[in-house]
């Protein structure tokens, strides 16, 4: 994987919209307990993907630093050589003072070539530097999402389960509403209704036909009343 393929998807998970992915779940709980599992896969990959990128920029600085080092060990040797040079040169060994001229100029060689494999690493270590750089701060970002996106789950279901208990309150108040003609507490009150209408009518009836007994009572007195003063007029 690129460096650039790693970032570009570090920053892009690392600016997932969160609200954007709730408002459109059918089911938020499973939805985010889904996310929540691919967005932390996600920065597991990330993280492989940025040790190694930092692997590599270790490697690059070790051997740009023995390439420093060879730099300084060969300029050592040609300083070394060329002494010896001119101190058998002073001693009348021309021969022996060129062959350690020529080691000089040998150690010499190397030194240069290490000094610039060494300033051509540079560079790649310096953008490899800043792209690990940019890769911790996306780590950083899609935990710190990744914490956002935990919470905002918990508040979610929270509310969800809320507003679930609350429903089911209202469709049992709804199921056994006494204002309803058609439930059966109504049912029920109009039977107890019409049985004590009919009680009514009974005592009514009842206390009608005893007030007939009592005028035919009262009538036969009189009727008796009659028939015993005219019996004492005849008399």
């Amino acid at each position: 994987m690129s460096k650039q393929t790693i970032l570009g998807r570090v920053t892009q998970l690392a600016k997932a919209n969160i609200n954007a992915l709730l408002d459109q779940a059918e089911d938020p709980q499973k939805m985010l307990d889904q996310l929540i599992r691919d967005y932390a896969n996600n920065i597991t990959e990330a993280e492989e993907a940025v040790a190694a990128t930092i692997g590599n920029l270790r490697l690059m600085e070790q051997d740009h630093q023995e390439d420093v080092d060879a730099a300084q060990e060969w300029g050592g040797k040609a300083l070394a050589a060329s002494r010896k040079a001119d101190e058998l040169r002073a001693g009348g060994q021309t021969a022996e003072a060129d062959r350690f001229d020529n080691l000089a100029k040998i150690a010499l060689g190397r030194q240069l070539q290490s000094e610039k494999e060494a300033k051509t690493a540079e560079p790649t270590i310096a953008a490899q530097t800043e792209v690990v750089q940019k890769l911790r701060t996306g780590l950083d970002q899609m935990k710190a999402k990744l914490g956002e996106l935990q919470a905002k789950r918990d508040e979610l279901v929270a509310r969800a389960k809320s507003a679930q208990a609350q429903n089911t309150m209202l469709d049992a108040v709804k199921n056994i509403d006494v204002l309803d003609p058609t439930s059966e507490l109504s049912r029920f009150e109009d039977k107890v209704r019409r049985e004590e209408a009919k009680a009514l009518g009974k005592q009514e009836l009842a206390a009608s036909s005893l007030d007939a007994q009592f005028e035919q009572l009262d009538a036969l007195g009189d009727q008796a009343e009659i028939e015993a003063r005219l019996a004492a007029l005849k008399g």
